[in-house]
């Protein structure tokens, strides 16, 4: 290898680390704008939360969350009778709830959900099990 190709290749890899070091200066200013406005958000977020503490009326509890939902009745019913399958109308009849067929079709969406959550299995088409 003489002494110009040695120069050359000197040069070529002096351009590819002057690229790198433009493109890592890029990236040093985009993450610099990214935390200043993490930071100010940071701040706006802690402000806010100092003002509603500060609003909020003096030794008062939060209302607790309303304990009885459709869920819940209707995991308590699959809890209560776990080896037994349900249709969405025998649910209904089961928990006095409404057996119109709009109210039905609002808990046959509540079961599929908690079918693909993995708490109920399907027997069979419109039959709900609580999982084993």
């Amino acid at each position: 290898m003489n002494v110009t190709e040695l120069l050359a290749g000197l040069q070529a890899q002096h351009d590819e680390t002057t690229t790198r070091a433009g493109e890592l200066r890029d990236q040093i200013q985009h993450l610099t704008a990214a935390l200043a406005e993490t930071e100010a958000r940071l701040a706006d977020l802690a402000t806010t939360a100092k003002v509603i503490a500060e609003l909020a009326p003096a030794g008062g509890e939060p209302d607790p969350p309303e304990t009885n939902t459709a869920y819940q009745a209707i995991v308590n019913a699959f809890n209560q009778h776990p080896g037994q399958v349900f249709r969405a109308r025998e649910l209904h009849e089961l928990l006095g709830m409404p057996t119109d067929e709009a109210s039905v079709n609002i808990t046959r969406s509540r079961l599929g959900r908690l079918t693909r959550q993995g708490f109920l299995t399907q027997p069979g088409r419109g039959r709900y099990q609580k999982r084993t």
